[in-house]
């Protein structure tokens, strides 16, 4: 092997240096870093460079199918010929070291055996045994531990703010899995290794999440199922005190709580949008409650509507979207509320509109909505042609008095809250029978 300056050296990749280090038997060589490892092979080779009587001690590694074995060089040529050939071999195997071996790696697996190099004798076991140098830069990236704040984006995945609340460039990105299989919320504090960026990333990414909150993430993430906690019907009044009328009409008589399932049902241009934006905007004003809206299928004005309301959708996508990506959007935001309710919290979902989506999607958006026991709550506040079943309030707005501007546009007879004394009480609920016999009468 020809002498290298320390020029060359420091325009070799890290890989080559490794060889280089191995050839010349350097102990420990994969624990330096570059600066060190360049200085220990510079004073290795004045140690031994100028004895040409030195043995000269090569490594020879595992070849491609297209490298010729030294065995190849034909019987005529000059020893010094198959000297040179040898030595260009041993260059190429090294220079193709690192790209080849993945795929040898997976054709050894196939057979089930291991692949023995060729010519490496005189090189140790172990070090034949060791990962390449990307492997193990990598493995130094995970020993990174990182803390801070999850922020949530909208389609399920996250960053983990090093420096809340402002973004950096430190952040560490969280997949949406991650998300979803450790039931983090917006604001929990979260640590864990994280691993550098590779070619088509701009933010370092979560290897695992360790702790949640200074607890350990296996104990938050195996908690009951959301499912199986004990739900009860919703025995909490949501006020909304408004001065809208259709607003104080849904109020007074169709009550709901938290964790009641409600639908705001009725025909073309009844107004359930607007009805939904205006009981959003009466919600958000409500201490306690984080709301969050999911727009499926809606008009691609109206999204832009639901911005300049100053009520900012978690998820949004117009009616040009498939069922399915509907569904997803709305799964998302469900299934972030779900977590909330979960850790002991009270969230509130407003869906827009649950027509476009497959009617089992619909069902388990609905459903979602529940009072725990002595926990959290869900409440889901869905617009539709008709209701979806199961509901425990359903509002039904008239299209012939939206139409002609008469308000509240509310259709008490096929309206109603079951269970409504549990929200407003017996007097309460006696009120609101008497309304709706009334509107029968009429």
């Amino acid at each position: 092997m020809s002498v290298m300056d320390r020029t060359s050296l420091d325009e070799s990749p890290l890989a080559d240096l490794h060889t280089i280090a191995s050839q010349l038997s350097i102990d420990g060589y994969r624990r330096l870093r570059r600066e060190a490892l360049i200085d220990a092979i510079l004073e290795k080779q004045s140690g031994e460079g100028a004895g040409e009587s030195s043995p000269r001690r090569r490594t020879r590694t595992r070849r491609t199918k297209t490298t010729e074995p030294a065995e190849a060089v034909s019987e005529g040529a000059s020893s010094d010929d198959a000297a040179a050939e040898d030595t260009r071999d041993d260059a190429e195997a090294e220079d193709t070291r690192d790209e080849d071996e993945p795929a040898q790696r997976r054709r050894r697996g196939r057979r089930g055996g291991r692949t023995r190099s060729v010519g490496r004798d005189d090189a140790p076991e172990a070090e034949a045994k060791e990962e390449p140098a990307e492997a193990e830069e990598a493995r130094e990236e995970e020993e990174q531990v990182v803390e801070g704040v999850v922020e949530l984006l909208p389609n399920g995945s996250g960053f983990l703010r090093i420096h809340p609340p402002e973004p950096s460039d430190e952040d560490v990105y969280v997949s949406a899995a991650q998300v979803k299989r450790c039931e983090l919320v917006a604001g929990d504090r979260i640590s864990g290794p994280r691993r550098a960026p590779r070619r088509s990333e701009r933010f370092p990414s979560m290897v695992r999440i360790d702790t949640i909150n200074d607890r350990p993430a296996s104990e938050v993430a195996e908690g009951t199922r959301f499912d199986d906690l004990p739900a009860a019907f919703a025995d909490e009044r949501i006020r909304l005190g408004s001065e809208d009328p259709t607003i104080k009409a849904i109020e007074w008589l169709t009550p709901f709580g938290k964790g009641s399932r409600v639908s705001i049902v009725g025909g073309s241009r009844a107004g359930k949008t607007e009805a939904l934006l205006r009981l959003a905007r009466a919600i958000a004003d409500q201490e306690g409650l984080q709301v969050s809206v999911a727009l499926a299928g809606v008009r691609p004005e109206e999204i832009s509507e639901w911005a300049r309301a100053g009520v900012e959708p978690a998820a949004a996508v117009s009616f040009a979207a498939s069922s399915d990506a509907q569904a997803g959007a709305v799964e998302r935001v469900i299934d972030q509320a779900r977590r909330i309710a979960a850790r002991g919290a009270d969230a509130v979902v407003l869906i827009d509109t649950l027509d476009g989506l497959h009617q089992s999607a619909a069902r388990k958006a609905i459903a979602a909505a529940r009072n725990i026991v002595d926990g959290g709550s869900v409440t889901v506040i869905a617009t539709g042609a008709k209701p979806i079943g199961g509901e425990t309030t359903v509002i039904t707005l008239d299209t012939a008095l939206a139409s002609t501007g008469r308000f509240p546009a509310l259709d008490l007879a096929a309206s109603g809250t079951i269970r409504p004394e549990l929200l407003v009480g017996e007097a309460g609920a006696e009120a609101i029978a008497r309304a709706r016999a009334e509107a029968l009468e009429g």
